[in-house]
């Protein structure tokens, strides 16, 4: 099993990348399927993770909307935005989700310094954040998890240069008291191909295989298709 690392060209529907995440995720496990990173941007649109609430969409019809089987509440994708979703055997790389949540999140804080931005983690706050000088934070990275059979899938997205007025149509990941970012927004002008080359040379120092170990016995809650709180 090797790892394919594919970029999709143009805008990709949501369901279909729902649909090929699914496909190459039942690959994987039932037939050695090659492992997956696959980088999309979608069109605007709205994703509902399993904690999200009904009172945190607060314009339905700004754009289409969509139930997701991952961890996680209300956020947004859209132009602008780069979508990485990860499609890894848990079983070849070590069989621990917050471990894998971990390496999402070093990952995504690894890309940003890249460009000279300080991604930071915090504490019941899931995702990547960004300190500025005058006390605000807001969010650059949002990270959902999903795992079947211990296959990961959907990943993390970073803003590199969305309309970030579209995350007013939602409580984004349900933290209202704070705000989004983005590269462009810092005054950073970085280009798709720059994210993708910095994503792409980040990657493999993370996530190299690790030999397999015994989940600890928390984790084992349905692992035919698990989810994290994530996004």
């Amino acid at each position: 099993m090797t790892l394919e690392w594919r970029v999709a060209p143009g805008l990709v529907s949501y369901p279909d990348a729902v649909a090929t995440m699914e496909e190459r995720v039942r690959g994987i496990r039932e037939d050695g399927a090659d492992e997956l990173v696959w980088l999309v941007e979608h069109p605007p649109l709205y994703t509902a993770g399993t904690s999200a609430a009904p009172d945190e969409l607060l314009d339905p019809a700004r754009f289409p909307t969509y139930q997701t089987g991952r961890g996680g509440r209300w956020t947004y994708h859209g132009p602008g935005q780069r979508v990485a979703y990860v499609m890894l055997d848990l079983q070849r790389r070590g069989v621990d989700l917050r471990a894998h949540v971990a390496r999402l999140e070093e990952w995504a804080i690894t890309t940003l310094a890249r460009f000279g931005v300080h991604g930071e983690r915090r504490e019941g706050r899931v995702g990547i954040w960004v300190a500025h000088p005058d006390g605000r934070e807001d969010k650059i990275g949002a990270i959902g998890v999903r795992v079947r059979r211990w296959v990961t899938y959907h990943g993390i997205a970073l803003n590199v240069a969305p309309d970030l007025s579209h995350f007013g149509g939602i409580v984004p990941c349900g933290i209202a008291e704070h705000g989004v970012t983005s590269l462009a927004a810092l005054g950073i002008p970085a280009n798709f191909a720059a994210v993708d080359r910095a994503l792409k040379e980040s990657f493999g120092p993370i996530f190299e295989p690790a030999p397999v170990k015994a989940a600890p016995s928390e984790q084992l809650i349905d692992v035919r298709s698990a989810t994290m709180s994530m996004i």
